[in-house]
């Protein structure tokens, strides 16, 4: 019988939510708890699908200042005049370790446009206007038309964009790997209800040994 969620490593990519320097900034109000943990792995994962030239999405966050795109639970923040993933400042940038060049800078109106931005060969960067990624975004038409199947998913904003991303995902027929260690704002017993869904929890570890054809999906308990 054949299995419909195991992941095809020869059509996976690899998607980012939200990291964002906000996200790691010591006295930022969306600090993700558990950010610097989960920063090595997501930086190496990132690197490891760069280096087999697999496709990498970075989904990010952008709050005008005037709060006219901004959630209704964050808005009165924003509109009051709390300042946080700016079109164009630094905290909404992308980590600049997980880069292909530290130098490339998000374009935002590009990016608030609706258009995918390239930041390197096989590698976008794209607006989310809320929590998932694959709400009013170009997300899954560019992955059909590469004919993907497989998402890799990791970020520093488990609690909300990252788990709605997953969802979606699996509503669109998606097989699913969540990159346990690559995680922010995460609770074990959060991230094992993901299992429920025929979700893959694997380590960047057996991520990237899996990419690379050293690890066959069955040998890790998902």
């Amino acid at each position: 019988m054949a299995n419909y969620c195991i992941p095809e490593r020869r059509s996976v990519a690899l998607l980012t939510l939200s990291a964002q320097r906000d996200f790691i900034e010591p006295g930022s109000p969306v600090r993700a708890h558990g950010a610097a943990r989960a920063r090595p792995a997501l930086c190496r994962l990132v690197e490891g699908f760069r280096s087999r030239g697999a496709p990498i999405f970075h989904a990010v966050r952008l709050y005008r200042p005037d709060g006219s795109n901004v959630d209704v639970c964050r808005r009165q923040a924003v509109e009051e005049g709390m300042r946080f993933l700016m079109p164009g400042s630094l905290g909404a940038e992308i980590l600049d370790d997980i880069k292909p060049d530290p130098a490339i800078r998000l374009n935002p109106d590009c990016l608030l446009s609706g258009r995918m931005q390239p930041i390197g060969p096989n590698e976008w960067a794209f607006y989310r206007p809320r929590w998932g990624a694959f709400h009013e975004t170009e997300l899954e038409r560019h992955l059909r038309d590469l004919r993907i199947t497989t998402l890799a998913i990791c970020g520093l904003s488990f609690a909300t964009g990252t788990r709605a991303t997953i969802y979606e995902a699996s509503a669109r027929d998606f097989r699913t790997i969540v990159v346990t260690d690559a995680l922010a704002s995460a609770t074990e017993d959060g991230v094992r209800e993901m299992s429920r869904m025929e979700v893959y929890l694997w380590t960047s570890d057996n991520c990237l040994d899996w990419l690379s054809g050293g690890l066959s999906p069955n040998a890790v308990a998902s």
